[in-house]
């Protein structure tokens, strides 16, 4: 999925992604019969001066926005005399959009807005359908990054060309260690890359994985669902601003002499990341830890559950390890 027209990295996000509307759900799971949001909807005007807690995409996107802050100007220039030099600055654009897409009904859609806005989030966009799945938007959004905690919706916008994945709305929250830097941890089959090498391993096992890898070290793997996300990030690393950086790594079971292909492809793509972990198949948990992203995305769930104990962390519900 390319970028936006004005070249923005644009994150529609679900309100049980980006806010902890576990209690209000779990009403709405409990109530039966044609009506049963109705209980939902009156709780969620009950609570509308209340803002919710953050949930677990929280921190990724109360950053991404820090990018949008004005830069910081350099005090006026002055001519040799001391006067004051008029200063030509360069028309500042917003390079980050967040969207509100989410199944909530219009109602529960002004909590959203106003939990948002008493933490400052400078959000400004929003469709709530009701129920109806919401990922249909995400085409004239030209959105980057779709994070729900609805898998359907999750496998569809992935189906549809947008990097996607499943929030899992009790993973650990991101760590406060870092407040200047976006950290996202990536796996590598399946979601950054293709799923061509993880068929060989499933179907033929290690040897014949690590032997396919080693033939191949030197051509490059196809495109996986989130290369586009990362290519957005790097340029949006790029760009630049004083206040805010991204830190990208790639997590992955592979092991040498695996690790050549991996770190080919990128090199072809033109794309860098900051730390490469090639984990030979050990839990990823405790290295995403020590890592401490602000987001981790996998296409295994034994994965994420590892992982989810540690660190916000999101199923990309794509390739062989994830059928119809």
């Amino acid at each position: 999925m390319s970028t936006s027209p004005e070249g923005k990295l644009v994150v529609a996000i679900s309100s049980r992604a980006l806010f902890d509307f576990e209690q209000e759900n779990t009403v709405f799971d409990q109530a039966e019969g044609p009506h049963k949001d109705r209980a939902y909807m009156a709780l969620q005007l009950e609570r509308l001066d209340q803002p919710a807690k953050p949930g677990v995409a929280f921190s990724l996107v109360r950053k991404l926005l820090a990018f949008n802050q004005l830069p910081q100007l350099d005090a006026e220039p002055r001519t040799a005399e001391g006067l004051p030099q008029t200063q030509v600055s360069k028309p500042f654009t917003k390079p980050v959009d967040v969207v509100i897409l989410s199944r909530n009904d219009p109602v529960s859609g002004m909590r959203v807005f106003r939990s948002a806005s008493h933490y400052g989030l400078a959000i400004e966009r929003g469709s709530f359908t009701r129920g109806q799945p919401p990922w249909r938007y995400l085409k004239p959004l030209h959105a980057n990054l779709f994070l729900s905690a609805h898998l359907s919706d999750v496998r569809a916008a992935l189906q549809a060309g947008v990097p996607a994945a499943q929030v899992y709305p009790q993973s650990a929250h991101a760590s406060a260690a870092h407040p200047n830097e976006v950290r996202i941890a990536f796996d590598g089959d399946a979601v950054l890359f293709s799923d061509e090498a993880e068929l060989v391993y499933q179907q033929h096992g290690l040897l014949a994985f690590q032997r396919h890898e080693t033939e191949k070290a030197s051509q490059p793997l196809l495109a996986g669902p989130f290369k586009p996300l990362l290519a957005a990030l790097q340029r949006l690393q790029q760009e630049g601003t004083a206040r805010m950086r991204i830190r990208t790594a790639l997590v992955t079971a592979r092991s040498a002499p695996a690790h050549e292909r991996a770190i080919r492809t990128l090199m072809d793509w033109n794309i860098e990341v900051d730390e490469a972990m090639f984990l030979g198949g050990l839990p990823k948990g405790e290295f995403l830890r020590e890592f401490e992203p602000d987001f981790f995305f996998d296409d295994q769930t034994g994965h994420i559950e590892s992982a989810a104990r540690h660190v916000p962390s999101g199923h990309v519900a794509s390739g062989i390890s994830n059928p119809p």
